[in-house]
């Protein structure tokens, strides 16, 4: 059965055809074609897929689509843009804390769900808020300083 999602992305109002069981990850690569968010585990334990659902952190890859319906979705596409970088995306250049670039996402989203409900977060908060998430490129280290750079 395909309905009519509706539903606000990246501050903008789209209305988009999904199927019956799609998940958000299915329609924002697959429909709308926005490459950012990554499929990693396909079962919400590696963090690769995270968007910001009405300020909340949430897996894109488990999570139905119709579940999105009438809320507010943050992809990192929505993040900050090449001419305004949000001071996450700055602090992990400047930190290098990106490798590969497939946890990149995902990272970035979590990371700015927390500083969005807590500005300043101590050292082990954000090792708490990010300890979910999958890095084999090991630049886990790196990561968390650019958190707490951007917290600044």
């Amino acid at each position: 059965m395909v309905t009519e999602l509706r539903f606000t992305l990246n501050g903008r109002a789209r209305s988009v055809r999904a199927d019956a069981g799609q998940t958000l990850l299915d329609v924002l690569r697959g429909t709308l074609a926005l490459r950012g968010t990554r499929l990693g585990c396909g079962l919400g334990q590696c963090g690769a897929c995270t968007v910001i659902v009405d300020g909340r952190a949430l897996t894109s890859c488990d999570l139905p689509a119709e579940a999105v319906a009438g809320r507010s979705v943050t992809t990192v596409e929505g993040l900050g843009t090449r001419a305004a970088p949000h001071r996450l995306q700055t602090a992990f250049i400047e930190e290098q804390a990106l490798q590969c670039g497939c946890c990149t996402s995902g990272l970035l989203m979590r990371a700015a769900a927390l500083l969005e409900r807590n500005p300043h977060p101590s050292e082990a908060e954000i090792r708490a808020e990010l300890e979910r998430h999958l890095c084999r490129c090991g630049v886990h280290g790196r990561v968390l300083r650019a958190v707490a750079k951007a917290a600044q």
